[in-house]
């Protein structure tokens, strides 16, 4: 199956992947478990809906590292090194998902302000990426009447 992401992401074929990073905001998870997130990976909702139900993935969850997350980049790095020497798991089936509380405004606050230098980061690593983890529905209730913005606007 096909998948291109949203902004022009790169099409990719999510049957090829065995292992999704899914990078939560640093900030964010000092208040936040990530349960929604991994809920919505396991019923396969959300950003997670285009991957099979019946398909069993390996995932990790990491933090950014910080503002303005270049972090990311060294984590990334060492994993694909680490995963690909004692695994032998290629940098082409990896695909790293970038959380909601990154992506789009939501009561964790507005999106990253560094949104556009992460996705750079991670595809300099020629690893594929994709947006978004859970989809509130009170949040996309809220991006519908305005009081939300994917461009940083309002906050609960």
């Amino acid at each position: 199956m096909d998948f291109s992401g949203p902004n022009g992401l790169t099409p990719m074929n999510i049957s090829d992947k065995t292992y999704i990073v899914i990078v939560r905001c640093e900030i964010v998870a000092e208040s936040c478990s990530g349960y929604f997130c991994e809920k919505s990976f396991h019923e396969r909702s959300g950003g997670f809906a285009a991957y099979p139900q019946d398909r069993a993935y390996r995932t990790l969850y990491i933090t950014c590292g910080g503002c303005c997350g270049k972090a990311l980049q060294r984590k990334l790095s060492h994993l694909a090194r680490r995963i690909g020497q004692r695994e032998q798991i290629g940098k082409e089936q990896i695909v790293v998902q970038l959380s909601t509380c990154i992506t789009r405004d939501n009561h964790h606050g507005p999106p990253c302000p560094h949104l556009d230098s992460i996705k750079t980061l991670v595809r300099r690593l020629d690893i594929d990426l994709r947006e978004d983890t859970r989809i509130s529905p009170k949040a996309e209730e809220r991006r519908q009447s305005g009081e939300y913005s994917d461009s940083g606007g309002g906050r609960e």
